[in-house]
């Protein structure tokens, strides 16, 4: 074992004595004696206890380091090695004596250390009694403090996680202390002042002034059903000893002194959850994804599991009825419990709430209520025994129900529910929760209305584009029309297939600029004034020009239209066009070219003429027509989609519908930012 060296060298061996955290307090000396009461080694704490350095003490006896020795012996030196000796370890005070002849009570611990093949030493560890009083009184009162101390106590590392709290705190926020270890302080409770104790406390932990006495307003999610009013002290924690920095605070429960305060927390908490609720609820015109986002702008600060309903009326005008059935479809739910709760609030589609149900109760008085789970609820409200026993076993022990209400008329209904581990509904929660519904109803009503728009709209432009179209033995023609997703309305795209005398093809795409039924019906006029314009056998430059008329008659203000007459016996065609995109030439040896002769300006501005551009086609040559959905989208300039289309069509030739299938899986986006129409004409020579 390696000894401070007789020139004064420090060599440690396993017992370090350097000044840092408890040893800078009780410096502890460390040094062994041989089986002759020899001193053998001589650790630098043994220099700093006892003031001899190494070249002093090797060597020479122990008794030299005790109040009854002299310069041979010692009766404590001996005591003390040879109950090391005989006992294996021992501990026990004795009188010490410096270097400088004073005297100071010393306490001692002994043990016997037995070399590879070498006598015995006895080590010695020796610290000044004082010192380890002091230090022991110390621990005791801390160990005393967190053990019994009423007050909330805690520890708390730079990051505000929790190093060290006692019991009263733990009690405090309904978690053991373990649970706290290691976890933010935003992990164990839940605020509602943005953030301005979180940023209190990372000032403080910055070495900023101590906070004495602050009174916060929390929540702690072990007692998620009691707001809580906190005097809380908080102090930087000093490193003067090597410990870690942090935040060292007191914390006492005073909710009953400062009601006044918890009820505004309660307040700000409500209005939080409401202006969140604002911002969350209503961001598109889809009905289902409204109601989820009312279903998840509630939880889990405010229930526990939640659904959104839609009433079944036979028709608008329908009035309630308190004696009949109930008939409504869940739209969307969600919940924060385990299972069976996931499948109680989304394993149904279709629900039946029979008379005198709480559902009724509560479309009688067009108010929120809430009731308790119990025997007579789930007896009146659920005629299923399966959904009963789900119900009894979800764990929700509570619920709110509000009516969805907009322009006078009840849409639906919102469910809210809560489990055992928090409080019934109060009267304030079912204030709220009516506050809720009726933000989300006026959100589902406009997303309700917009899709019967749509839904009109996009029936109408069904309805009037081709259920069939005209066919030829020279020309095959496959054909796609894909609307806008439901966060886009209806366009006025449209095409047609005619047949002209003389076996001549006519193909003809189109788009009204706009979106919505006007689209769609000026879509239709110009679709069957084209087709009735065709019959006369007229000019594709003339045909566009009474088109142009017709759409300004019509106040068709913008309109595209691309015309082409295909001849079968000669291989030419005739086109114009009135503002739409270009044209494409799939040649039967792969080439690709732009027809862009023909742009002309659209219909419905009027003033300017059309003109006529004849081109031959080689037979199995393919015409690709198409509105400018295919090819414009967000983020991709029109002259980059258009060349994407080009090298789609001439990538590989095959089957026309396995072309326009593969056309729109690449270059349509997901969802379709606008309607589109595609057709492809692969034209033949007549004999």
């Amino acid at each position: 074992m390696p000894s401070a060296l007789p020139g004064g060298e420090n060599v440690h061996g396993p017992f370090w004595s350097e000044p840092g955290t408890l040893l800078e307090h009780v410096p502890v000396a460390v040094f062994g004696v041989d089986d002759g009461d020899t001193i053998c080694y001589w650790g630098p704490g043994a220099r700093d206890l006892f003031g001899y350095d190494s070249t002093a003490v090797l060597s020479k006896p122990g008794a030299v380091l005790f109040a009854d020795g002299d310069r041979s012996s010692s009766e404590s030196c001996a005591r003390l090695t040879e109950r090391g000796r005989t006992l294996g370890y021992w501990r026990g005070r004795l009188t010490a004596r410096h270097r400088d002849g004073t005297f100071f009570e010393c306490g001692f611990r002994v043990f016997s250390v037995t070399g590879a093949g070498g006598p015995p030493v006895v080590m010695i560890l020796a610290s000044r009694s004082g010192e380890l009083d002091r230090v022991k009184t110390n621990l005791a009162f801390l160990d005393a403090l967190f053990a019994t101390c009423p007050i909330g106590l805690v520890m708390l590392d730079p990051d505000l996680r929790y190093v060290h709290l006692n019991q009263a705190l733990a009690d405090m926020d309904g978690l053991a202390i373990e649970a706290h270890l290691g976890r933010r302080m935003d992990e164990v409770m839940v605020m509602s002042d943005g953030g301005e104790y979180q940023r209190m406390l990372r000032a403080v932990a910055l070495g900023g002034a101590p906070v004495v006495g602050a009174l916060v307003g929390m929540r702690p999610r072990g007692h998620p059903d009691r707001d809580q009013v906190r005097s809380v002290s908080f102090f930087p924690l000093s490193q003067a000893v090597g410990s870690r920095p942090g935040v060292g605070g007191l914390m006492v429960d005073v909710t009953d002194r400062e009601q006044a305060i918890l009820e505004a927390t309660a307040s700000r908490r409500r209005l939080a959850l409401l202006d969140g609720a604002s911002t969350r609820i209503g961001t598109t015109l889809d009905v289902n994804l409204t109601a989820q986002e009312l279903v998840d702008a509630s939880m889990p600060d405010f229930c526990d599991g939640a659904v959104v309903e839609v009433v079944e009326w036979m028709d608008e005008a329908e009035v309630f009825d308190p004696a009949r059935p109930l008939f409504t479809r869940r739209i969307a739910s969600g919940t924060i419990l385990p299972p069976p709760a996931t499948e109680l609030v989304s394993g149904v589609e279709k629900v039946r709430y029979p008379p005198g149900s709480v559902i009724h109760d509560m479309l009688r008085t067009g108010r929120a209520i809430s009731a308790v789970v119990n025997e007579e609820f789930l007896a009146r409200t659920v005629l299923i025994e399966s959904r009963a026993r789900l119900f009894a076993e979800s764990g929700l022990a509570c619920v709110l129900v509000a009516p969805l209400v907009a322009r006078g008329t009840v849409q639906g209904i919102a469910m809210f529910g809560r489990s055992r581990d928090r409080p019934a509904f109060t009267r304030d929660d079912v204030s709220l929760a009516g506050e809720l519904a009726s933000r989300a109803a006026i959100c589902l009503d406009n997303a309700r209305l917009y899709s019967r728009v749509q839904d009109i709209a996009l029936t109408l432009q069904r309805a009037l584009l081709p259920s069939a179209l005209a066919t030829s033995p020279y020309v095959d023609v496959a054909h796609r029309y894909v609307p806008g997703s439901r966060i886009t309305e209806v366009g006025g795209d449209w095409y047609d297939v005619i047949n002209l005398p003389d076996g001549r093809v006519v193909l003809v795409v189109g788009d009204v600029m706009g979106h919505g039924v006007s689209a769609a019906a000026s879509m239709g006029r110009l679709r069957i004034t084209t087709k009735a314009l065709a019959r006369h056998d007229s000019e594709p430059a003339d045909l566009l020009t009474e088109l142009d008329a017709c759409a300004q008659e019509a106040g068709i203000e913008l309109a595209t239209c691309l015309y082409i007459v295909y001849d079968p016996k000669t291989g030419r065609a005739r086109i114009a066009g009135a503002g739409h995109p270009p044209p494409l030439i799939l040649r039967p040896d792969g080439t690709v070219e732009t027809i862009d002769e023909v742009l002309g300006v659209p219909l419905g501005v009027g003033g300017f003429p059309f003109r006529t551009t004849e081109i031959e086609l080689p037979g199995n040559a393919t015409l690709a027509l198409y509105t400018d959905g295919l090819i414009e989208a967000r983020g991709r300039d029109i002259e980059a989609g258009l060349e994407a289309l080009r090298a789609e069509l001439g990538g590989s030739p095959g089957p026309l519908e396995e072309m326009a299938d593969r056309i729109l899986a690449s270059l349509l986006p997901t969802p379709p930012t606008d309607d589109t129409v595609l057709v492809l004409a692969r034209v033949h020579r007549s004999p």
